[in-house]
């Protein structure tokens, strides 16, 4: 048994586990200037030398913590996850009235997802108990190419996000999935002529859904959509009252949307107006856009 386990044992208490070292050597961060030693972090902390030093190696691995020559700071990856959850919440929180409101008109389902890689993330999901049947939830993923919000944001996103999606495999996952590239091409260049996305039971069976990107002039950083049995009854219908509240929220955020200098249509991706915008497939990439910092 190790002596920092010894000591954990005659306190009474079990021994910290890795990760609970690893977050009181972050912790040792919060109330401090912006550069820790070694010796100023183990007197923080309260971690002994040995696993002080070894923690702090694998925080400068992963990019949490950067080091200069016996100091040490946070890094670039800890700044990015402070970020997150900060844009995260800017987002929600605008967007929740009118999550609620869409919900409200529609009484169906209503989801609020992000890209990340090949794969939409639920930040959001406004529903009822009758809306059970649908398979989401807040913090859930779901593979893009086969939900109305994945195809939504990819149709005004990038080449390079679209091609990353096709290559990590278009895989069946009900009879009506779209599993060639070009017939997945040909749909997102359809949603951009319409303005919204649809999942005609691609992604699960009997679950219809239409999304709207959330963007502005440029690329969408993030969809909405309104999931349900129904919704394939009123698809046309929806569209527009799921673009409406696409472009409330997004006014919400930035006020109204600068004018769009068309330059003939588009035939891949979304051409981009001025000023452009850098990729946004990534949550990572969002976060440097200038809007957002």
């Amino acid at each position: 048994m190790t002596t920092s386990a010894v000591e954990a044992a005659e306190a009474g208490m079990p021994p910290l586990s890795l990760l609970e070292k690893a977050a009181k050597v972050l912790s040792a961060f919060e109330s401090a200037g912006p550069r820790l030693t070694l010796t100023e972090v183990i007197q923080r902390s309260g971690i002994r030398r040995s696993s002080a030093h070894r923690i702090l190696d694998q925080l400068v691995q992963l990019r949490w913590l950067e080091r200069e020559g016996r100091d040490y700071r946070l890094g670039i990856g800890m700044l990015e996850l402070g970020a997150m959850a900060s844009h995260h919440n800017r987002l929600r929180r605008a967007a929740l009235p009118h999550l609620h409101a869409l919900h409200e008109s529609t009484g169906h389902l209503v989801h609020l997802t992000v890209l990340d890689g090949s794969e939409v993330v639920y930040l959001e999901r406004i529903g009822g108990s009758d809306d059970s049947v649908v398979p989401s939830r807040a913090g859930g993923r779901q593979p893009a190419y086969c939900t109305a919000s994945g195809k939504a944001i990819l149709a005004f996103g990038d080449g390079p996000a679209v091609e990353r999606v096709i290559r990590d495999g278009l895989r069946p996952r009900t009879p009506r999935t779209l599993t060639r590239p070009e017939s997945f091409r040909r749909e997102l260049a359809a949603t951009r002529e319409r303005g919204v996305a649809f999942d005609r039971e691609e992604g699960y069976r009997g679950v219809f859904c239409v999304a709207a990107p959330l963007r502005g002039s440029g690329r969408a950083v993030a969809a909405i959509s309104v999931c349900g049995h129904g919704v394939h009854r009123e698809m046309e219908r929806l569209g527009p009252a799921v673009r409406d509240c696409a472009r409330a929220v997004w006014q919400s955020m930035f006020g109204p949307e600068r004018p769009v200098e068309r330059r003939g249509r588009a035939a891949g991706p979304v051409a981009e107006a001025e000023p452009p915008q850098p990729s946004m497939d990534t949550m990572m990439a969002w976060l440097r856009v200038s809007d957002w910092m």
